[in-house]
């Protein structure tokens, strides 16, 4: 699949990039995404709610009811779960949600991902740039001139510069990532995808030497 080349100012280089068939034209496996993005989800949960059980909450053991003829259940200490303020039963605990993911999947996933944006034509090449400074203005310049302003867009570099890192994060609906950082959330979860022209080559080198 050939795709044509723009620069920053969202022109025709004239060039064109040929995109591998193994990476951006394979048949795409719905539940390999499906699986990389629940783990990728799944990671970024705390895991750390906490609530007291019996044990842990500081109140008197002294038996405050008599055991029958109260009307209500039997409980033998103020931490009981029945009074108020006593420990919770059954609670939650800190735990992981990581779900492990074969590295296999993984990359399938990523093919996946990469064929969806190429068969809807929401892959954009750009040549490599530079920003002269850290200016939101420049970044932002450079999306509107791709006609992307307001589009919720995932914009992939190898090895940014910190200009433009700088420039790029406070751009609304737009994420700048690293090829080497690059997850399957962030190619699934926005409209469409810049690439630079180093950042497809790593790419292409990133699969072929798996």
């Amino acid at each position: 699949m050939k795709v044509k080349v723009l620069n920053k100012d969202g022109k025709e280089t004239g060039r064109e990039l040929d995109l591998s068939d193994a990476i951006f034209g394979i048949e795409p496996n719905d539940h390999a995404v499906y699986l990389s993005v629940k783990s990728y989800l799944a990671a970024q949960r705390q895991g750390t709610h906490k609530s007291k059980e019996k044990n842990e909450v500081a109140r008197t053991t002294k038996k405050a009811f008599r055991q029958k003829g109260t009307g209500g259940a039997r409980r033998g200490s103020m931490k009981s779960p029945l009074v108020k303020g006593g420990g919770r039963a059954f609670g939650p605990k800190p735990h992981l949600y990581d779900l492990k993911v074969n590295k296999k999947v993984k990359d399938l996933a990523k093919r996946s991902a990469f064929t969806y944006k190429a068969k809807d034509g929401n892959i954009i090449i750009v040549e490599d740039f530079k920003l002269a400074a850290p200016k939101t203005k420049e970044f932002a310049a450079v999306i509107n001139n791709l006609n992307l302003k307001g589009t919720k867009t995932t914009f992939v570099v190898d090895g940014a510069d910190k200009n433009t890192q700088l420039s790029a994060r406070n751009v609304p609906s737009v994420s700048l990532t690293a090829v080497n950082s690059l997850n399957i959330f962030e190619i699934m979860n926005c409209k469409k995808l810049v690439l630079s022209e180093a950042a497809v080559k790593a790419i292409e080198s990133n699969f072929s030497n798996n």
